[in-house]
């Protein structure tokens, strides 16, 4: 009876294994949702804004986010937020992506002018950043 038990344990044991396996319905993993948890850390600069590279017009006051050429890829981070947080005083807040920053390293980001400002003054031109993606879906 013991080693029925403990079968039957086992089996259940890898039968919810795999069930927590992070597999789409067409089998491939989901890595790359899995990606955009990491936090990543930069300079946070800011920008005048305009058309951008997903295609969207925004103006200055709109809390812009441009991210490096390595992650905006083909584009497929566009409208998604992010949350940004100044190292140096704390201060968070939180961006839209809608441009490409081809002067940016992989974890820095550029910003509109009204956005930097949530974060520091415009006068100090550049900031120690750390910042996450949010999900696809969500909107402050």
């Amino acid at each position: 009876m013991y080693r029925l038990t403990t079968l039957l344990i086992t089996l259940c044991t890898i039968f919810f294994t795999v069930l927590a396996a992070p597999i789409r319905i067409d089998g491939t993993t989901t890595t790359s949702s899995l990606d955009k948890r990491t936090t990543h850390t930069g300079e946070g600069t800011w920008f005048e804004v305009g058309t951008g590279a997903c295609g969207y017009t925004d103006t200055d006051s709109d809390p812009i986010v441009a991210i490096s050429s390595q992650i905006y890829g083909g584009g497929g981070n566009c409208n998604q937020w992010i949350y940004i947080t100044n190292t140096a005083n704390g201060q968070s807040a939180y961006g839209k992506t809608r441009d490409e920053c081809e002067s940016c390293d992989s974890g820095s980001l550029d910003m509109s002018p009204s956005l930097f400002e949530e974060l520091s003054t415009l006068n100090t031109g550049e900031i120690p950043i750390s910042w996450h993606f949010m999900s696809k879906d969500w909107s402050p």
